[in-house]
């Protein structure tokens, strides 16, 4: 036997519990709900908020980092997968889905927020600890220390491809869209590199949360009394809330005399009840009603003017939401479950008709960042027979002289333009009306008839309208 004296082993270091973070917590479950669940962060979050606050785990901080952590994780998905997968061994669609959401976390810590690093690494591996297990924990701490080793602006450098090479990849990569998003939205604004950029980075920022003040039964005074808030830029009905400002704390919100609702939407709305008619203004329809923030502005519209609303939506629990946001409208409306496509009126019922069709919502990529990466090229087929058969049957609804308008909440040229154009193929007697002055003081509204609305050039959802006018 040797004589050398063994060392003494060294004491195991005693097992620490990992910290529960809960907000972190928190924003790992609202993605897995969108991942596991397809469901949309915009309805998942707020009842995990809210029962966070009622426990008494959070306060407006921490409300606050949570809402980032989710949204600003989705927004930038894209440019994370592409970050991440420079720093795994492996495909990324071989790393566990839950995995995959600590890591995505963490690298939005790390490259999207003003976290210090250190921090970023040790809360995610403490949040790795709690969901995922030590083990696995481990693999997190290896990979993010990878992505802490520059900044973003690094990253791109290395991981997207030069723009003279490939300008769509690289604008996909960069700013965190799907390629044929990118090309879509290129296509669509007809512009230069400088446009599709800027349109890019204003899908990439929090939207204003806007308000609208139900004409009758609430004003944008009112409103305007609230501490967090400032007038629409538009709409004369518009209220925003700058940052922090909550509708539910807001007394007519709550009373359902004003709603929350981007501002194009309500141009939409208001497009469409100041267009000239020839004849009675008695008869309104919203032939694609739900959820109802158009019917409740329109019906207000109406009722100020002594016309009568229809609003028709074919999903029974969508036209119980549309009832909830007419309720107590200071004239008499309709509502009703139906095809409208199968219309339960006659033809030629109408004075003025509004049809804002299901579509992909490439406009609304702000609201809902997830939708960029659910949605397909192939979705555009799916949609396309209903959005021209909507229409049809708006057209058919409307009386001669009357005005009809189709909107959608997507700018892509095949759900606009192409849709309009097919269907006024077998309505010869309609003309396009120029909807631009209809919509005073709006600037940068394309060279109509139509108009189309942009997030970077008004702050709003990019919003289509047509309107339409029966001739004969």
């Amino acid at each position: 036997m040797s004589d050398t004296p063994r060392r003494p082993r060294k004491p195991a270091k005693p097992y620490r519990r990992p910290q529960k973070d809960p907000v972190r917590i928190l924003a790992f479950d609202a993605l897995r709900a969108v991942d596991e669940r397809d469901a949309y962060a915009n309805l998942v979050l707020p009842p995990l908020l809210r029962k966070a606050r009622e426990k008494g785990d959070f306060d407006g901080r921490d409300a606050a980092l949570a809402t980032e952590l989710v949204y600003g994780t989705l927004r930038r998905q894209g440019t994370y997968d592409a970050i991440l997968a420079a720093c795994v061994d492996r495909p990324l669609r071989e790393v566990d889905p839950p995995v995959l959401d600590v890591l995505s976390l963490g690298a939005h810590q790390l490259l999207g927020t003003r976290i210090p690093s250190h921090a970023a690494v040790s809360a995610t591996v403490e949040l790795a600890r709690v969901v995922l297990g030590d083990g696995r924990a481990k693999f997190v701490n290896a990979v993010l220390r990878k992505v802490a080793r520059t900044d973003l602006d690094g990253w791109l450098e290395t991981v997207a491809p030069p723009y003279d090479e490939d300008p769509e990849d690289h604008l996909a990569v960069v700013h965190s869209h799907p390629r044929w998003v990118v090309s879509a939205l290129w296509d669509s604004l007809g512009g230069g590199r400088a446009g599709i950029e800027d349109l890019l980075d204003a899908d990439n920022e929090r939207p204003e949360v806007t308000l609208v003040a139900r004409p009758g039964r609430a004003t944008t005074d009112e409103l305007l009394r609230e501490e967090a808030a400032l007038p629409g830029r538009w709409s004369p009905y518009a209220v925003r809330l700058t940052e922090g400002g909550e509708p539910g704390a807001v007394d007519a919100v709550r009373e359902g005399r004003a709603g929350v609702q981007d501002e194009g939407s309500q141009l939409v709305a208001l497009a469409l009840a100041n267009a000239p008619l020839d004849g009675p203004d008695r008869a309104w329809l919203d032939g694609c009603a739900g959820p109802g923030g158009k019917a409740a502005l329109l019906a207000a519209l109406a009722a100020g003017r002594g016309a009568v609303l229809l609003a028709s939506e074919k999903q029974p629990h969508r036209a119980g939401l549309v009832a909830k946001a007419l309720a107590g409208n200071p004239g008499p409306y309709q509502v009703i479950a139906a095809d409208g496509t199968r219309p339960a009126w006659r033809p030629g019922s109408f004075d003025r008709v509004l049809v804002d069709v299901p579509c992909t919502g490439l406009g609304a990529l702000r609201r809902r960042p997830e939708a960029r990466w659910r949605r397909r090229p192939e979705d555009l087929e799916g949609f396309a027979p209903l959005q021209r058969g909507l229409l049809r049957t708006a057209l058919e609804s409307v009386r001669v002289g009357g005005v009809v308008g189709y909107a959608t909440c997507s700018p892509h040229l095949a759900e606009t333009r192409a849709v309009v154009s097919d269907v006024l193929k077998q309505f010869p007697e309609t003309e396009l009306i120029d909807a631009r002055p209809l919509l005073p003081g709006v600037p940068a509204l394309g060279e109509g008839p139509d108009i189309q609305l942009w997030p970077h050039l008004h702050g709003t959802d990019a919003m289509y309208l047509a309107l339409i006018r029966r001739t004969g």
